[in-house]
């Protein structure tokens, strides 16, 4: 069955259909419970035209969604995450889409007629067993953000790198198998992160150099042949990358990738084929290169010696929001100028892109001095569960979260927005769980309650010289460890600029930068995650983690 028959109300519909709202949020529990005893949605959520947001998600007892769904015709954003669908036939038909999230199923098809939707500007298909994907998403002009992550991919469709793709300008595209990027890429003129890391890529075209917008590049864990581009690619920056292959595409090497600037007219047809030298890398590259070794992580694992902080986890947070990875990080320097604020800004940054919007993952930072350890992460009843949230005096969970929604809600309506906003997203999170996630202290304090604050008793500080650093989410471990090491890099980065910037950041009369830290170091220390029993359940970091960056030295 693909829906439900009239014989059991679901009173979130009725009240949809009753004050005709504009948004319905089906998920978690509760809903799977009905979902399996039924076999399916109810068939009357099809009977809610006026819908513009629908989401349908951590139901894993939903297979299918009825091709009905077409009659919601008035849909902009549907949410169909976390549940196992198989197909999700009438998608395609929803021409007023505007987000589209169906990732975390088990999908290995789509609509053939998905390209047809113009106003699509959000698709998600990360997390699925997907080996293709349709042909004529060129035809999507308004896209601008496509994740298609963690699936079974041998490629990109070949329209993909297409002028008429002038929006596009965050394109997802990890663990996969695919085995070549087209050297059109560079007709992606809006395009700033490209993540095509954990592929069998082996060349990057040079004309990825000529897309000026470019921010964010990851091409880790790929085979390339340029050993030296290897090297590269799996520690320095996005700018390091772009100059060394906007140096190979000027000295145009022999087997080099193809690019606009690789096809030389002027060679001779007949000339005889010869290993060419690998290229000397350019002086800038070089330069940048360089700047990067500064920064230096040593990562100490602590095997014979106890850890500094370890965190007990509670065996029934498995059921509400399982991944925790923590670290301990030393030498991050935010006293001078504006090193705190641009530390906050990169965490916010950091939330809305690799963590979703916090609906993937959640960062949260803490000072280690102000912690009481060993620490323990479990749940607590809404009602019970008390924590001074950053800026707040202390509430319980409920009026916490009663509070945000009223926020959210006002801040829609000043925006005059139909649609829900990314607080109302993570604020979803919890709805229908009996039992709340939270990391309290040894003296049952909380200090965390992910995934909406951190407390305020434990708030970083000018003066804080060691971060606790926790990432929680109900994905996977392994996005808890990819969104760490991004925390790292970014916290690498922002050390750096403030070594380099030592002379001009005393502007808040707190002295010069490097009167206290006269380096860019990092030391990352593990922390242990245990279960009840004692049995180490997860370190981080591991011996994969960042040790393959350059300037980075691993001590075992």
């Amino acid at each position: 069955m693909d829906s439900v028959d009239e014989g059991e109300k679901w009173p979130e519909i009725e009240r949809a259909a009753t004050e005709k709202r504009r948004e319905l949020v089906l998920q978690g529990p509760a809903v799977d419970t009905r979902v399996s005893s039924a076999g399916g949605l109810s068939s009357a959520v099809y009977s809610l035209t006026l819908l513009n947001y629908l989401e349908v998600s951590q139901c894993p007892s939903l297979t299918r969604v009825h091709e009905d769904i077409r009659n919601l015709t008035n849909l902009q954003s549907l949410i169909l995450c976390r549940n196992k669908l198989l197909s999700v036939p009438g998608v395609d038909a929803l021409q007023a889409l505007k987000v589209l999230d169906l990732s975390v199923n088990q999908l290995e098809s789509l609509p053939e007629g998905l390209s047809g939707l113009k106003e699509l500007t959000t698709l998600n298909l990360s997390c699925n067993r997907l080996e293709t994907l349709p042909e004529g998403l060129s035809q999507c002009p308004r896209l601008s953000t496509l994740n298609v992550s963690k699936n079974r991919l041998l490629g990109l469709p070949a329209d993909l790198c297409s002028e008429r793709m002038e929006l596009l300008s965050t394109l997802l595209a990890s663990d996969n198998c695919i085995q070549e990027l087209s050297g059109e890429v560079h007709r992606l003129h809006a395009l700033k992160n490209l993540d095509l890391s954990n592929n069998q890529l082996s060349e990057i075209p040079t004309s990825l150099s000529d897309c000026s917008k470019l921010k964010e590049i990851n091409f880790k864990g790929n085979k390339l042949r340029d050993r030296r581009l290897e090297k590269m690619v799996n520690g320095c920056q996005t700018k390091s990358v772009l100059e060394y292959l906007r140096g190979r595409a000027r000295t145009g090497p022999e087997g080099s990738s193809d690019g606009p600037r690789n096809t030389d007219k002027n060679k001779k047809k007949g000339q005889k084929k010869s290993r060419a030298p690998e290229p000397e890398e350019p002086d800038e590259a070089q330069d940048e290169a360089q700047d990067v070794a500064r920064m230096l992580v040593r990562v100490l694992h602590v095997s014979s010696a106890p850890p500094a902080l370890t965190v007990t986890v509670s065996p029934e947070v498995k059921e509400v929001r399982p991944y925790l990875v923590c670290c301990l990080v030393r030498g991050l320097n935010l006293k001078p100028g504006n090193a705190l604020k641009r530390f906050l800004m990169a965490q916010t940054k950091l939330h809305e892109d690799i963590c979703g919007k916090r609906t993937t993952a959640t960062i949260a930072t803490h000072d280690v001095r102000l912690l009481k350890g060993p620490l323990t992460y479990g749940v607590k009843p809404p009602t019970q569960l008390k924590i001074v949230a950053l800026g707040r005096k202390e509430m319980t969970a409920v009026e916490l979260v009663r509070h945000l929604h009223l926020e959210a809600e006002e801040l829609r309506k000043q925006k005059k927005r139909q649609n829900v906003t990314g607080l109302h997203k993570y604020l979803q999170l919890l709805d229908g769980k009996a039992m709340y996630p939270c990391l309290t202290d040894a003296e049952g304090r909380v200090v965390s309650f992910p995934p909406i604050t951190n407390s305020e008793h434990t708030k970083i500080g000018k003066t804080t010289a060691e971060l606790f650093v926790e990432v929680t989410s109900a994905s996977s471990l392994q996005t808890c460890k990819d969104v760490m090491d991004a925390v790292i890099l970014k916290m690498c980065e922002l050390n750096k600029f403030t070594a380099e910037h030592a002379e001009e950041a005393g502007s808040d009369g707190e002295g010069p930068a490097h009167s206290d830290s006269p380096s860019s170091e990092l030391t990352v220390q593990q922390v242990r995650t245990v279960d009840p029993d004692g049995g180490l359940k997860v370190v981080y970091p591991s011996k994969t983690d960042l040790s393959d960056c350059p300037g980075v030295t691993v001590l075992w």
